[in-house]
C-alpha cells in the first residue's frame, strides 16, 4: 500500500511539472518541464507495474535532454528522430518480452497507445515550436489518458485532463489571441 502511495505522489508532481508545459512561450522551458514530468512519471508508472509508461517516459526524459542541447547535439537531424522512434518501438516488444505485461488484445492495444503518443511528441519537439507541441498535444494526449485510465494512475489521469485544458488554454491565450493582435 505505501509504494502506491509514493506511485500517486509522484504522479501528481508529474501533472503538475506537465501542465506547466503547455503554458511556456519559449521551447527551452517546454523541454524543461518535460524532462522533470518524464521522469516523474518514470518512477510512477514503474511503481504502479505500468512497464511501458515508464519506458517512455525515461526516454522521454533524455528526449527532452537532447532537444534541450540541440545546438550541441542537433537534435532536429533527422538521425534523431529515427533513434527515438526507434526507441520508443522497442518499448513496446520489451514490455511483453522482457517484463511479463500478457499480450492479450487488449494490452496489445493498451499499450501501443502511448507509445504513439510519444512518437507524435517527438515530431511535435522536432518542429521546434511550442505552437505545434500544443497542437500535436491535442492528438497525443488522449492516447495518453485512455492508457493512464488502464494502469491506474490518478495523477496521470487528472494530468491528461488538466493537460487538455490546459492546451486548449494555451492555444487561445498564445495562439488565437497572438494572432489577432
Amino acid at each position: 500500500m505505501k509504494i502506491e502511495i509514493v506511485a500517486q505522489a509522484f504522479g501528481i508532481v508529474g501533472m503538475i511539472f506537465n501542465i506547466i508545459v503547455f503554458q511556456q512561450k519559449k521551447q527551452r522551458n517546454v523541454l524543461i518541464f518535460q524532462f522533470f514530468a518524464a521522469l516523474t512519471f518514470a518512477i510512477n508508472y514503474l511503481l504502479l507495474g505500468a512497464i511501458v509508461g515508464g519506458l517512455l517516459n525515461i526516454v522521454g526524459a533524455l528526449r527532452a535532454v537532447v532537444f534541450y542541447f540541440e545546438d550541441k547535439t542537433r537534435a532536429r537531424a533527422l538521425p534523431w528522430l529515427i533513434v527515438f522512434i526507434l526507441a520508443f518501438g522497442v518499448s513496446y516488444p520489451l514490455t511483453f518480452l522482457a517484463f511479463g505485461t500478457q499480450p492479450s488484445a487488449k494490452n496489445l492495444i493498451i499499450e501501443l497507445l502511448p507509445v504513439l503518443a510519444m512518437i507524435i511528441a517527438t515530431i511535435a519537439l522536432r518542429a521546434g515550436k511550442s505552437k505545434t507541441v500544443r497542437s500535436l498535444g491535442l492528438i497525443s494526449s488522449p492516447m495518453w489518458l485512455v492508457y493512464n485510465c488502464f494502469s491506474g494512475s490518478f495523477g496521470a489521469i487528472a494530468s491528461e485532463i488538466l493537460n487538455l485544458i490546459s492546451i486548449i488554454v494555451g492555444i487561445i491565450r498564445l495562439d488565437i489571441k497572438k494572432k489577432e493582435e
